[in-house]
């Protein structure tokens, strides 16, 4: 696993070893920067599921402005920092050890522009996370999901708030783009 491009271009990151994490694969990686590549310059990210940082130490080498990466365990936040470190991006992250919920308690009043989700498949977070995260989007803002199902949303009544920009398969994965629309009215 390495940084496809930008200024930490070819570095490779570490990763923590076992199951614990499941890192997005590089064809589905590349495959996400190629459909946000021109959102990203002075952008605010929020990598919320961090696991190594990649997506977000990727979203920083191609021009975002600031990556705000998260992850539950100690052991991933440990190896977030090293490879912030190793990239020499660690400048323009934030990093911090915390659950996706307390998370969006703690930046609940920033916004921004690209988030993350690449929680547990297992889990199901996806819909519970939209509907945390929305108030904290900027208009039009992006939202990468990563899951094991087609069906994101599931009955979370989220697929009114977000359009579905692109949606594609990568071995077991199912990555879903979508559009922040805005609040209800």
């Amino acid at each position: 696993m390495r940084i496809i491009t930008g200024k930490a271009r070819g570095i490779k990151l570490l990763t923590l070893d076992g199951e614990a994490t499941r890192p997005t694969s590089e064809r589905a990686k590349e495959a996400v920067f190629s459909m946000i590549q021109f959102e990203l310059e002075g952008r605010e990210v929020l990598d919320l599921f961090g696991g190594s940082g990649q997506l977000g130490l990727e979203a920083v080498s191609r021009g975002a402005a600031r990556a705000t990466i998260c992850d539950r365990s100690r052991e991933a936040v440990a190896i977030i920092n090293k490879n912030a470190e190793k990239t020499k991006l660690a400048s323009e992250c934030r990093i911090v050890c915390a659950d996706f919920s307390e998370a969006l308690r703690r930046f609940s009043r920033e916004k921004f522009d690209i988030v993350f989700l690449d929680p547990p498949y297992a889990e199901r977070l996806i819909p519970k996370v939209l509907l945390q995260l929305a108030s904290m989007l900027k208009p039009m803002a992006t939202v990468i999901c990563e899951s094991a199902e087609e069906d994101i949303f599931g009955k979370s009544g989220m697929e009114d708030r977000f359009n579905i920009v692109k949606k594609a398969k990568y071995g077991i994965a199912y990555i879903t783009v979508l559009r922040y629309k805005g609040e209800e009215k």
